[in-house]
């Protein structure tokens, strides 16, 4: 095998089967700390924890090539005080804990990837935001993500690479936003939301696990990193792809007001949809990273067919 050992923290999600299923074939286990265990499925296995306290799973971070840390509660929720304590205690909390594990291990990871955010940066419609000279916003989700960040990197781990992978909105076929847009266009809801003038940066399921793979060989690469595609678009534009690609000529428009009303029913912020995020994977695209998929429409078409 390629690799001996990759744990999945939080890895019983969408992005964590992704992972799951790119690395069952290049490493001898692939090791799933989730609070829901499950059976053994070939050479995945998926251990229980609850991301607060140390059990027998810290064990298996003994020699482990790669840690993923996937927590955290979703954010597609109403900003109540108690949602938002949740938000952040769900990513703080295990965080920290991988910390002091990785400080008392006799052989830690090699590299530890923290998958964060990249709406950290501000509403950006004027300039592109990337790692060198991107601008931190404000509000609740660029405070968590703050307080994420700062809680990985404030333990130096002599022997663990870190590194911080701000993901932008992740395209797959099966699970996560895709099939959610989709839906509204097959339903004939699929026009512009807002002014539709917002940037999506966007990245498609099969680039998120090939960069962590990319990472792992590349020692070189460690700190903030963007992990989105080189070509973000705007709302508008990345609607009409999918109505085009999809087969459906129209598709009616959501106005700020109505997605407010909307939000606050199916119980989200509207801020998820009309925030503008142009981002680019500047540190990536200069070390030589390739992108397997480069255009919105190409990750569509994947997603459709």
């Amino acid at each position: 095998m390629k690799y001996n050992k990759i744990v999945l923290a939080g890895g019983n999600g969408y992005l964590g089967r992704v992972l799951a299923e790119h690395y069952k074939t290049f490493a001898s286990e692939v090791i799933i700390l989730s609070r829901h265990p499950k059976l053994t499925e070939g050479n995945i296995k998926t251990l229980f924890w609850d991301g607060k306290h140390e059990d027998d799973w810290t064990n298996e971070l003994e020699n482990t090539d790669l840690l993923v840390n996937l927590c955290g509660k979703n954010v597609n929720c109403r900003y109540t005080e108690k949602n938002k304590r949740e938000i952040i205690a769900s990513r703080v909390d295990p965080t920290t804990l991988l910390n002091n594990i990785a400080l008392k291990l006799q052989h830690p990871p090699k590299l530890w990837i923290n998958i964060t955010s990249a709406t950290i940066y501000r509403h950006a419609e004027d300039r592109p935001q990337d790692e060198l000279n991107g601008e931190i916003g404000y509000g609740f989700s660029v405070d968590v993500c703050k307080a994420w960040e700062s809680t990985f990197f404030k333990v130096n781990t002599p022997h663990t690479r870190k590194v911080a992978l701000r993901m932008g909105i992740v395209f797959g076929k099966n699970d996560g936003v895709f099939p959610r847009l989709l839906n509204l266009v097959k339903m004939g809801f699929g026009g512009q939301q807002g002014n539709g003038q917002q940037y999506v940066s966007w990245i498609h399921e099969s680039d998120v696990a090939q960069i962590t793979e990319w990472l792992l060989i590349h020692p070189e690469m460690n700190g903030i990193i963007n992990a989105v595609a080189p070509h973000p678009v705007k709302n508008a534009e990345q609607m009409r792809l999918i109505r085009n690609i999809y087969g459906k000529s129209i598709g009616l428009p959501a106005p700020e007001w109505l997605l407010a009303i909307g939000a606050l029913i199916i119980g989200t912020e509207p801020e998820l949809i009309l925030k503008s995020r142009w981002v680019l994977p500047t540190r990536l695209m200069e070390a030589g990273y390739q992108f397997k998929v480069t255009e919105i429409a190409a990750a569509i078409k994947e997603c459709i067919y």
